[in-house]
């Protein structure tokens, strides 16, 4: 692994996996900084992992790579208290949703800082991730190549024009959250049919992960997993036929449509 400084700023759940996963991918801890902005929470990462906790200025002076994890309405605050100590040589990725990599070298105001867009997602805490990584305008393939050895640990890594980040947020970035939303509505209709809550969890959660597993390993395209299970005039289409009765594709299409919409909103400052 490069011998390289990274900064993790902004340390929360996602800050804290990237740090951990770089740990486990073999990076020393004397490598790792990290900033926080409790000084309890500070004090808790330095004792878990064994890597050093410095202010945002120490960070951006210290440390090769800077890893911005705040929220997006917290990315310009910190981007001011950077901006006067930011070499132009540093790699910056933000991994904040809606946050530009324009944005980010304009309120830096470093003509030519390389800076690279990350989405993630919250399947990093298990090693799981689905990360999606974009150059910026002085990014090279040297400095995305530095993104995916950060992000590789957790997860899985893809390479995107940043124009279709705002898409990947809405898909990958959000998309936990309506798998969860349909688990959590299949088993609701679990107790309706009279299965208790406990049992039609397990049903459905692990129904949930044997199809995520065909979907990855088998290469097959869904539309030929779900005829697998359609039999004529069976229990399944019957279900299927249900669905597309109440427009459920086309609601998952609009409102993936509205999360890609805030997104951009999010670039906006809204």
């Amino acid at each position: 692994m490069t011998a390289q400084r990274i900064a993790v700023l902004g340390t929360g759940k996602i800050g804290e996996v990237l740090v951990s996963g770089a740990l486990r991918a073999g990076r020393p801890a004397g490598e790792i900084l990290v900033t926080a902005r409790r000084p309890e929470r500070a004090a808790e990462l330095a004792e878990r992992y064994g890597v050093s906790v410095v202010s945002n200025a120490e960070a951006a002076k210290s440390a090769d790579t800077l890893i911005l994890t705040v929220k997006p309405q917290d990315m310009g605050t910190l981007l001011d208290e950077l901006a006067p100590h930011i070499p132009a040589d540093r790699l910056v990725i933000s991994g904040a949703a809606g946050i530009t990599t324009s944005f980010v070298a304009d309120r830096l105001g470093i003509p030519g800082l390389p800076v690279v867009r990350v989405m993630t997602n919250t399947p990093a805490l298990v090693d799981e991730a689905m990360s999606a990584i974009s150059a910026g305008a002085h990014a090279t393939d040297e400095h995305l190549r530095r993104a995916e050895e950060i992000f590789q640990p957790v997860g899985k890594t893809i390479r995107v024009p940043e124009s279709q980040q705002d898409a990947v947020t809405a898909l990958s970035g959000s998309g936990p959250a309506y798998f969860y939303f349909l688990v959590e509505a299949m088993i609701d209709a679990g107790i309706l049919l009279g299965i208790p809550r406990a049992t039609a969890h397990e049903l459905i959660v692990q129904s949930a992960v044997g199809a995520a597993v065909m979907l990855r390993d088998s290469g097959e395209h869904p539309v030929k997993l779900r005829e697998a299970v359609t039999s004529p005039a069976g229990t399944t289409i019957a279900a299927i036929r249900e669905l597309e009765n109440h427009a459920v594709r086309a609601a998952l299409l609009s409102a993936l449509e509205a999360a890609r919409d805030r997104s951009r909103e999010l670039a906006s400052g809204n």
